[in-house]
């Protein structure tokens, strides 16, 4: 299906500002892509360099490809209170006991914000700005207002680890390490670059409205109300086994590469909200590709946002993962029977919320594929001709039961699958 001319001309506009932003910060294009997928799905980027690699440039010149948009941006240090973020305190509220910011021209009046050095603010601003970044609210005493913010940047000449910064680092989905180049050709184009624009961002031929931009990642998110980019239940599925394998895999693969057991926390630990965000980034690729429908090829390009930009060894190992994994559910013709469970697990769902379906025939309630399915197995293996209301135990009992899984997650979910038809069938089953 293709787009609306109006998304099709939207796409093609965020495509030629990244094409802008990459002639302007040379041999970046990866990290280009992870910001850009961060802002069409309202997330937030991480940038992690030494001094002098362009990381204020390169954001600067992200939020100047927008129009109707304000930037926030400060430099963060250790004698900073979140009224350097929210706004100065209303002194009279204050006086009365009240902790009220004056948010106009703070963080949370704009919708893109770039704080350098992040890891210099100190542990009690951080956590005031953990709720800001994520639920969008800026929390402080009695004030509990909305933010406007979209996307934020945060850049940093280093990485510091304690509780309240790991938590910070888990509202910056998107992450990319940026080396210095030392390539002589990069070397020349750099040196081009000062020269025409003598380290200031540079004038782009357009810019995106504000409006534009919100329109693209409501449709990424999911809450456009006209356009609907669909993902299949089998490639749901399909991409959190990538994420599983992915995450176990690189975890050995670090723990051979440093001779230590595991003991412990994990080094490497995918987060339950990046998993959840990680539809997001699926139906960004698709649209960013111009489709409406997310293809298992768009799944082994979730790299960019489960893996670091810059990091070669987490994106080697995802690709091996996931072409192993494509490979094989491809050669079993897994796909297939996953599609059918997946499509049983949705008629479960239907009926556990409105019991009453019940009384209707399993086959009637499911998609095309899994009615023919449902309806040829019960005639030529039970007999029965039209499936009816009473025969519906019978029918999903016996229908799982016959399935011989083709991989180890597709047994662990037909075990799955067994559990609800039983609790659906004896809903007065003893609880302990």
């Amino acid at each position: 299906m293709s787009l609306p001319e109006d998304l099709d001309r939207a796409v093609t506009e965020v495509r030629d500002a990244m094409a802008f932003v990459d002639r302007r910060a040379i041999n970046r294009t990866d990290v280009i892509k992870k910001i850009f997928c961060a802002v069409l799905t309202r997330e937030h980027v991480l940038l992690a360099a030494r001094t002098g690699v362009g990381k204020s440039l390169l954001a600067n010149q992200v939020f100047a490809m927008f129009e109707g948009a304000r930037t926030f941006q400060v430099q963060a240090s250790k004698e900073q209170q979140p009224d350097t973020y929210f706004g100065a305190l209303i002194l009279d509220e204050l006086k009365a006991g009240r902790i009220i910011h004056n948010t106009e021209g703070s963080l949370v009046e704009s919708e893109f914000g770039f704080i350098d050095e992040i890891f210099d603010a100190n542990d009690y601003t951080l956590r005031a700005l953990l709720t800001c970044l994520n639920e969008r609210r800026l929390v402080r005493g009695v004030q509990n207002v909305p933010a406007r913010i979209h996307t934020v940047i945060g850049a940093a000449n280093y990485i510091r680890v304690t509780e309240i910064t790991e938590a910070l680092l888990d509202r910056f989905l998107y992450k990319a390490v940026i080396d210095p180049d030392r390539e002589p050709f990069f070397m020349y184009r750099i040196s081009q670059q000062f020269v025409r624009h003598r380290g200031q961002t540079a004038q782009p031929p357009a810019r995106i409205p504000f409006a534009t931009l919100k329109r693209l990642s409501d449709v990424v998110r999911g809450h456009d109300p006209k356009v609907t980019i669909h993902v299949s239940h089998e490639l749901l599925f399909f991409a959190n086994l990538v994420l599983r394998h992915y995450e176990a895999m690189l975890r050995r693969s670090r723990e051979q590469a440093t001779g230590r057991p595991k003991d412990g926390k994990p080094d490497f630990y995918i987060l339950p909200r990046t998993q959840a965000k990680a539809l997001d980034a699926l139906r960004a690729i698709a649209l960013m590709n111009r489709r409406l429908e997310v293809t298992i090829d768009d799944v082994g390009k979730l790299a960019i946002l489960l893996c670091t930009a810059g990091v070669r060894e987490e994106h080697d190992v995802f690709d091996k993962c996931f072409a192993s994994l494509k490979n094989h559910y491809a050669a079993s013709h897994a796909f297939d029977q996953l599609r059918t469970m997946l499509g049983l697990q949705d008629v479960l769902d239907r009926i556990l919320i409105e019991p009453k379906l019940l009384e209707q025939p399993i086959a009637e309630l499911a998609d095309t594929h899994v009615k023919k399915t449902l309806a040829e197995w019960a005639k030529e293996k039970l007999g029965l001709g039209e499936t009816s209301a009473q025969h519906n135990r019978r029918l999903l009992t016996a229908y799982l039961d016959a399935i011989v899984p083709l991989t180890d997650e597709i047994r662990s979910l037909k075990m799955r699958l067994i559990d609800e038809v039983n609790q659906l069938f004896n809903p007065d089953a003893p609880w302990t």
